[in-house]
């Protein structure tokens, strides 16, 4: 049962590096597919940049990249692990997700329970090297991520609450840097959410087929044939809010050139997404790691040339 792949999820390093006993584990967490994981740890990398350019000092930012880094791949795997205990039934008839570690059988719900806390108390020990401030902003993510699987049962927006969960770094990065949220870091917050809104709208048309027999809502299926409309309306309102957040943080040109590249970005996603390509929309889905790379650039290079 070890050796059995998760069907959208082959010919990676877990596939063919890992000891097999911890194939499975791995699985769960994702770490065979750490897309997730890079969009959650990149609204962390863009406040600790927006943050330390306000400050006018990144002493302290290499670090905190570096454990946001560690922090974002242990509690995205947290985050999955709890995701698919509670989804497991659903996953199971899935064609995608069927071949997930515990519908499989490869993981008892017991085992995935075990390595749940294992990983958050990966995450807490990293929360605890912060503030008292972030450490208590960053439990407070944890109430979101704990209600978010059964979203999808109950409204057509389950991408809200995705977003309001996989943006939360975008006030952590304030909250260790400054000690403290203000408007820019909530400005950079609503443009990540709608980020996030948009991506995983293209994401969950991967599944509309399956999500509708099986009564699984999101916004892919309430958008439909709308959704290049939808996009534009969500990527365009990020591009506006993170602009915002830029403009009262009083970054200069790196940070907008920045936020250009990112428009385009965004811009190219719409025009290349075909929505009844399943392969093309997860492509086009991980691609948005990339735009979130190029941002984060500009904000670096921004807070560097702050301390010139």
């Amino acid at each position: 049962m070890t050796e059995a792949r998760v069907a959208d999820a082959t010919g990676n390093w877990v596939d063919t590096l890992a000891p097999p006993w911890s194939r499975p584990y791995l699985r769960l967490a994702r770490l065979d597919r750490p897309i997730g994981s890079w969009l959650l740890l990149l609204p962390c990398w863009w406040s600790a940049a927006l943050a330390s350019a306000l400050a006018h000092d990144v002493r302290r930012l290499p670090l905190t990249v570096v454990l946001f880094f560690i922090g974002a791949f242990a509690m995205r795997g947290a985050g999955c692990t709890w995701n698919d205990i509670t989804d497991r039934d659903l996953d199971a008839r899935v064609e995608r997700t069927r071949s997930r570690p515990i519908p499989a059988g490869q993981v008892s719900v017991q085992g995935a329970l075990v390595f749940l806390a294992v990983q958050a108390l990966v995450g807490l020990a990293v929360l605890l090297q912060f503030n008292r401030f972030a450490v208590v902003t960053g439990i407070a993510s944890l109430a979101i991520v704990a209600v978010y699987p059964f979203m999808k049962r109950i409204t057509w927006w389950p991408q809200i609450v995705l977003g309001l969960a996989f943006s939360w770094g975008a006030l952590m990065g304030f909250a260790v840097i400054l000690g403290r949220i203000g408007a820019p870091a909530l400005f950079l917050y609503a443009g990540s959410i709608a980020w996030v809104i948009g991506y995983d709208t293209i994401y969950a048309h991967q599944d509309t087929e399956d999500d509708a027999l099986i009564g699984v809502k999101s916004t892919a299926r309430l958008f439909g044939a709308r959704t290049h409309r939808a996009l534009i309306v969500f990527y365009s309102l990020a591009v506006v809010l993170i602009g915002v957040a830029i403009s009262l943080a009083g970054a200069g040109a790196p940070a907008w050139l920045g936020l250009a590249v990112f428009a385009v970005h965004l811009g190219w996603q719409i025009a290349r997404l075909r929505i009844e390509d399943p392969a093309l929309c997860l492509r086009v889905f991980k691609s948005n790691r990339d735009a979130g790379l190029l941002l984060f650039a500009g904000l670096l290079a921004d807070a560097l040339v702050r301390i010139a």
